[in-house]
């Protein structure tokens, strides 16, 4: 069935507009004036960023900051000296259980001592019990130098070769595939790689700016794609949707389903990410229901789902997947009532810090969920 025919039954209400639930899940509700929720990066959740072992930056003659520079470090400071690559791997944490990582290999907007931007591998697995940094010239970027380093990695902090590594850089795919299939690692392109994401973040403002050699105002060597939205394949067409909410209790129990109802879809880690949601904030979605649930949602879980957006002016859902791909996940006849109704639910979404959800069902009043996929908008990084 063609997006444009999915259905949205609009709410009643134009005076204050709501967004109709269809009583999907039986536990969904109209959405309401939205709740803000506390969004705080590691400020308080363990484990700290700041755990490394220091070791000496690569490549002294080209990387190194001057040795005045370096003296005005006190020894008490080392841990903050941004210069500082990190090796570290949580003692608590079986080596042989971190199967998938994270990975970035990109320049940052410091220039070594020949005026010529550095490099920088960064990688990390979902909980960050794994966290590594190293720098490089630019002229070693190729993917012989990534393989060495992931092997190095491994050798280092003891952990296996991974299964899995996410990127979330177009632009890298070429490199980065290639590395992973020499070392028989499955490459997956994909924006969730959020981790990593608030890492590089947190890193700009906290190592890169504090870099000698760095450069305000520089814009991403590598900036991420926004590509126009594609028409949706025809094995990803659903009947009907309607925009949703959730309160938050309600939404952890579908996520701790996944496993335990084998169901298809994805979970994140909020504490780790320091999103403090109260169990009764209501979480915004979007229900898709198909007459054939179940194939559907198993094509969804191969696709490393990111978000969901409105597009109001040509009235519109995008879904978006992988790293750059975006789809017309859905069509709705504008007007104010369906218009007010997109802007509400997207209000919602950033009331809660971007957190929304994806749920596929048998009908839109089942009582059950054969997908669940819970979802993060973030900015992209400022690296």
């Amino acid at each position: 069935m063609a997006a444009a025919a999915l259905s949205l039954n609009n709410s009643t209400s134009t005076n204050s507009p709501t967004l109709n639930s269809h009583k999907p899940i039986s536990k969904f509700t109209s959405l309401t004036k939205p709740t803000n929720v506390s969004f705080n990066f590691l400020t308080n959740t363990p484990p700290r960023l700041q755990h490394f072992r220091p070791r000496p930056s690569v490549s002294e003659s080209s990387l190194s900051v001057p040795k005045e520079a370096d003296a005005e470090i006190e020894a008490d400071d080392v841990e903050d000296d941004p210069t500082q690559e990190l090796s570290y791997l949580d003692e608590e944490t079986d080596p042989e259980s971190i199967t998938e990582w994270e990975l970035d290999f990109c320049s940052r907007p410091i220039l070594d001592i020949r005026g010529k931007k550095i490099w920088e591998l960064v990688v990390c697995d979902g909980s960050l019990s794994l966290q590594y940094t190293k720098y490089f010239p630019n002229n070693v970027i190729n993917s012989i130098t990534l393989k060495e380093a992931i092997v190095a990695i491994c050798d280092d902090l003891g952990v296996p070769i991974p299964e899995k590594i996410r990127f979330f850089r177009s632009q890298m795919q070429t490199i980065i595939t290639k590395a992973c299939k020499e070392l028989d690692i499955k490459p997956i392109p994909s924006k969730r790689c959020l981790s990593l994401l608030l890492w590089l973040e947190e890193r700009y403002e906290t190592v890169y700016t504090r870099h000698t050699g760095f450069q305000k105002g520089s814009k991403p060597l590598l900036a991420l794609d926004n590509p126009f939205p594609m028409e949706l394949p025809d094995n990803l067409f659903g009947d009907k949707w309607a925009f949703v909410q959730l309160p938050f209790s309600a939404v952890q129990e579908e996520v701790s389903s996944l496993e335990s109802k084998f169901v298809f879809g994805a979970s994140l880690d909020l504490d780790l990410l320091g999103i403090e949601v109260d169990d009764k904030t209501l979480i915004p979605g979007l229900a898709v229901a198909s007459s054939r649930a179940k194939p559907l949602a198993a094509w969804m879980n191969g696709l490393e789902v990111c978000s969901i957006e409105t597009d109001t002016a040509r009235g519109s859902l995008i879904l978006s997947v992988g790293i750059s791909t975006r789809y017309i996940y859905a069509n709705y006849k504008k007007n104010p009532v369906t218009t007010s109704e997109a802007e509400a639910w997207e209000a919602a979404k950033k009331a809660c810090g971007g957190l929304h959800f994806l749920a596929i069902q048998e009908e839109l009043d089942s009582e059950d969920c054969v997908g669940f996929w819970l979802l993060l908008d973030l900015p992209p990084p400022p690296v």
